[in-house]
């Protein structure tokens, strides 16, 4: 769903996480509820960055508030999928679980502290959150599911993913030293909680269908948040201390990102690409995601968008 994660999840999460293409096609529910007021171009300030040598982008997720952008490379020689965190002096540092055939990072934090998901590599495959910092790297999973998917972590050490709850259902949890709040929307089938803020905000994604939809929750409560007449609906990847959200929304086989403020929708748009992906937003403003071409070459990215 987030690749075989997140398209065994919508994230590319129903892999769920955000390969793209896999995002608008394994996931996506019905809702007419729109929160906004109007919808408009950002204003980016872009600065690129290519696969290193022998690695093709896969997946570029959230980025920390010192700029390090997290994700999933593919290794050009054995096709496997391996994890990166790329600082913001431009190194790249990969990583691959123990025993995995895939492994992803989705979110991390100031204190280096990362956020992902591995495949086992031995059948049946299950799925596990992790935690990875330096040398040490620690497992996280929900109790007695088969699948855990861990998509972010706070400043506060806070964790927020979804695990598989039952045939064909899968629900969002909060982690807070050690005990676990479920996130489940109202009647959804899938509840995906893909960002926390520093403030406990969580931005996630939920659907029952081919249609998805985007929300925040806090402490028990949901927020609808849904682009505009979106064909294939919307999905939330961050959100930062200051309430700025980052999403997608779906229309045909795109994915085109956009930061929300104030009631306002404004895209994220690169010039000359088919489409932009947005993957997360730090507490500095940060955007990072995917620049997507029509012959299929792709870059990540970071933006400062108004």
């Amino acid at each position: 769903m987030k690749n075989a994660a997140r398209e065994m999840t919508m994230r590319t999460k129903m892999n769920f996480p955000r390969s793209i293409s896999a995002v608008v096609v394994a996931l996506l529910l019905h809702s007419a509820l729109m929160h906004a007021k109007t919808k408009q171009k950002a204003s980016c300030d872009f600065t690129t960055f290519s696969a290193p040598s022998g690695y093709t982008l896969n997946l570029v997720n959230g980025v920390s508030d010192d700029g390090t952008v997290v994700g999933q490379l593919v290794d050009n020689q054995t096709s496997e999928p391996v994890a990166f965190a790329y600082s913001a002096s431009g190194v790249f540092t990969e990583y691959a679980a123990p025993k995995s055939s895939t492994t992803w990072l989705y979110g991390a934090n100031a204190s280096s502290m990362n956020a992902g998901s591995y495949q086992d590599s031995g059948y049946p495959g299950h799925i596990h959150g992790f935690t990875w910092q330096g040398k040490n790297m620690t497992v996280v999973n929900y109790p007695g599911a088969p699948n855990t998917w861990l998509f972010d972590i706070n400043q506060g050490g806070t964790l927020v993913g979804s695990f598989s709850a039952g045939d064909s259902i899968t629900k969002g949890f909060m982690m807070v030293n050690n005990k676990f709040t479920i996130i489940a929307y109202p009647d959804a089938q899938v509840t995906f909680a893909d960002a926390i803020s520093d403030n406990g905000v969580v931005a996630g994604t939920y659907a029952s269908s081919l249609i998805s939809y985007g929300f925040l929750w806090q402490n028990g409560t949901f927020t609808s948040i849904n682009y505009p007449k979106a064909q294939w609906g919307t999905a939330l990847v961050g959100v930062n201390n200051s309430g700025v959200v980052a999403g997608n929304y779906f229309a045909g086989v795109a994915t085109n990102g956009f930061i929300y403020e104030s009631g306002e929708f404004k895209d994220i748009v690169y010039s000359g690409a088919k489409y932009t992906a947005a993957g997360g937003i730090n507490n500095n403003g940060l955007v990072s995601g995917q620049i997507v071409y029509a012959n299929g070459n792709t870059l990540g990215f970071t933006a400062q968008c108004k």
